[in-house]
């Protein structure tokens, strides 16, 4: 019986309450994809470098050497040299390492230098590898890869000249050696896709005539000299490890950090991934605190509705006592409407969400390399909606305890 006149009552009432249930599902939408894309940003950050077993640098900080290895932030306090790097190479336990060379950039982008082994052995999201999306790998001295930010960003393509600087924000340039793209990387998501890339041998090339930071004098060597010369790095600045087995690499670790002949730091990215993120995830807290503040905004504004409605229903409430309704089922019937109102928005919400997942997930992954899956709700989100659900039967306690005390003949009473 009741339930009957919920439903009735409702369809009478089907703009205001309408609109309420859209103002409830807006806010569950954005409350759960706000948490969607917090946790989609968070297994995107930890995916960052995936596959690599250690991150070998300078002794520093573990964060310090993930910002500036990995994020291209900051810069190293010292150099690893090729000796040391050669020593670590040959361990028993290492399976692969990539050696990384920073120092210099392009316009405000890092120039990376690498081996060509960095592009098959750098993984990102789990397990996906870098491709080329035009061009190829760098084949000659002077080659370069550019990510795809540097691309769109500088209006590059394949052939396009690149002048590197001598440092970070310089503006001495390395004009005499002047880089060719020879390809342009995919959309990653990653800070590669910020990144210059060249080879290390390229590296040393563009510093011949450069000594303690500056460039000699004189007549600058020609790049047909250059080509000759044996460009064996003296010093890099990290080296991505990878390890025959993940038993090995806390054994490695501790080698490393003991390494006698320099000081030598090698930390876990995964590790500082989790310390860098809580340091900068106090931002997805502020976001779930706006949020939570736009639902809360919607029950609120639910509440009033049933305020505001309560007088052009004295009528239809006096009328039910006088049917012999008790006191309790007016108080009943408004707290069930407004169960039903919250949880009719609960799962409209829900129903936008995952329609918005289904429609901007290809533009978000493309445009920010940020993954958000598609999955089924989770435990946590099946509470939020429960808890919409009784958040909005209590929100309506107090217009339906105002009901419940109206008089039959205050409610019988016409105004003219």
């Amino acid at each position: 019986m009741i339930l009957r006149l919920v439903i009735g009552s409702l369809l009478a009432r089907m703009l205001t309450v309408g609109m309420t249930i859209l103002a409830i599902a807006l806010s569950v939408a954005l409350f759960l994809g706000v948490e969607k894309v917090r946790t989609g940003a968070k297994a995107s950050f930890a995916d960052t470098i995936s596959g690599t077993d250690l991150i070998v640098g300078a002794r520093s900080g573990s964060v310090q050497l993930l910002l500036y290895s990995v994020f291209r932030i900051g810069n190293a306090t010292n150099n690893v040299t090729w000796q040391s790097y050669q020593d670590i190479a040959q361990r028993p336990e290492v399976d692969w390492i990539v050696p990384i060379s920073l120092g210099d950039s392009h316009k405000q982008f890092r120039v990376m230098g690498t081996s060509v082994e960095f592009f098959e052995r750098y993984k990102y999201r789990r397990d996906r590898g870098l491709a080329v999306s035009d061009g190829a790998l760098m084949t000659d001295l002077f080659d370069a890869v550019i990510g795809a930010d540097v691309a769109a960003a500088l209006n590059y393509e394949v052939g396009s000249p690149i002048v590197v600087a001598h440092g970070i924000a310089s503006f001495t340039e390395h004009k005499d050696q002047p880089f060719r793209v020879s390809g342009i990387l995919e959309k990653t998501g990653t800070p590669v896709d910020r990144t210059v890339i060249v080879s290390l041998e390229a590296i040393e090339a563009i510093h011949v005539d450069w000594k303690s930071g500056a460039q000699a004098p004189g007549a600058p060597t020609p790049t047909e000299v250059i080509r000759q010369m044996d460009l064996q790095p003296q010093a890099v600045t990290a080296a991505l490890v990878g390890v025959n087995s993940p038993l090995q690499t806390f054994a490695l670790q501790r080698a490393i950090n003991e390494y006698r002949e320099e000081p030598l730091l090698a930390v876990l990215p995964g590790v500082a991934l989790q310390e860098l993120w809580g340091i900068v995830g106090i931002a997805e807290t502020a976001l779930l605190v706006v949020s939570a503040m736009v639902v809360v905004t919607a029950l609120i504004g639910m509440m009033a509705t049933i305020f505001s409605s309560l007088n052009e229903r004295r009528r239809e409430m006096a009328i039910y006592r006088a049917m012999g309704a008790k006191p309790s089922t007016i108080l009943g019937l408004l707290v069930f409407e407004a169960t039903v109102t919250s949880a009719l928005g609960a799962l409209l919400g829900l129903c936008l969400l995952y329609l918005g997942l289904f429609l901007s997930r290809p533009v978000v992954d493309k445009a920010f390399g940020l993954w958000l899956p598609l999955e089924a709700p989770s435990a946590h989100e099946g509470w939020v909606l429960l808890g919409v659900v009784v958040a909005g039967a209590i929100v309506s306690l107090a217009p339906a305890y105002r009901a419940y005390r109206l008089s039959l003949a205050d409610g019988m009473i016409v105004r003219m």
